[in-house]
């Protein structure tokens, strides 16, 4: 028979409460709702979401402030066989992250039965041993009971075969926020004790001009993403408060490059009279208004810097 203990009030002081601060990183096939999971627990858009598989490039942290914890989610690229030097390199960031974390949540679609993408995963995820691993059943709103409960018994038996246990196994819905709060309760006593990393109210430690370029490569990528799902990078040349405007009214000159690979892509992103690149600056201006909180001049030229996916140099200039 098992001790049961009994939590009994106890006439000394309260011991003082632990505060836990760490880092987690969630992996998952491209899809798996990775992003959608960090931005419902950080409660505000972080990452970039998007429908289209390794759209996340920079290791984006969100910050979940809690009264007894810190937890610091460093959003990796999706983990995929490396076709090209890109690849190769992202996959080396993420090794170097996972190592790094305290928890790794694996996110898998409770909607999609487990495939060779998610063996890989877990078979690399089985080589970091001292990681505690969580699989977090994600987009749980789009399956019935029965089925939910074949893959948590399916998750189970991978980390078996795999020579591991998983630390927890939980079904959430990011979308209804559904169970977001206990996946949070789930991480925290993983994570090491000690005081917060960050100030309060830092949502993010991304620098800015990184999250710029992200808002407007998004919108870039926005209705042209079959014709160029990747060859799309953002670089963000300056950004400077415009001279003599009186201190009530400020405005920030954002001058950005949009980089394609291939002269015949510039069409493509321009628009008829330009106005596709019109549209891009629309949208990402108000994205990037919202975000700094100040108005925006939002200078946009798209130029060519070939096949910049395999060239090192270019990779190392376009922040890879």
């Amino acid at each position: 028979m098992g001790a049961m203990s009994v939590r009994t009030q106890s006439s000394e002081e309260p011991a003082e409460a632990v505060h836990r601060a760490g880092f987690a990183c969630f992996v998952g096939r491209p899809n798996a709702g990775k992003s959608t999971l960090t931005n419902a627990l950080v409660g505000q858009k972080v990452a970039i979401t998007a429908n289209q598989p390794q759209t996340t490039r920079h290791t984006v942290r969100g910050i979940v402030h809690r009264p007894d914890a810190q937890l610091i989610l460093v959003d990796t690229p999706g983990l995929h066989k490396p076709r090209t030097l890109l690849g190769e390199r992202l996959n080396d960031v993420v090794r170097t992250t996972w190592a790094e974390v305290d928890v790794i949540g694996f996110c898998l679609p409770a909607n999609e039965k487990l495939g060779p993408g998610d063996r890989f995963i877990a078979k690399e995820l089985a080589s970091i041993k001292k990681t505690p691993k969580i699989a977090i059943v994600t987009k749980t709103d789009l399956v019935d009971g029965k089925t939910l409960a074949e893959q948590l018994i399916a998750i189970d038996q991978l980390g078996r075969e795999l020579g591991f246990e998983w630390a927890e196994i939980v079904p959430v819905s990011a979308v209804g926020d559904k169970q977001v709060n206990l996946l949070a309760d789930l991480i925290v006593p993983l994570l090491p004790e000690g005081p917060a990393l960050y100030p309060e109210g830092d949502l993010t430690d991304e620098p800015e001009q990184v999250m710029i370029a992200e808002l407007i490569r998004e919108a870039a990528l926005e209705g042209v993403r079959d014709e160029l799902p990747h060859s799309i990078a953002v670089v963000v040349e300056e950004m400077l408060p415009r001279e003599d405007r009186p201190a009530d009214k400020p405005l920030l000159d954002i001058h950005a490059f949009v980089y394609i690979e291939r002269p015949s892509q510039k069409g493509i992103i321009i628009g008829p009279k330009g106005k596709r690149l019109k549209d891009v600056g629309i949208k990402s201006r108000k994205q990037i208004e919202a975000l700094l909180g100040t108005p925006v001049f939002l200078d946009l030229h798209v130029k060519v810097a070939k096949d910049w996916q395999r060239d090192p140099r270019q990779l190392r200039k376009l922040g890879f």
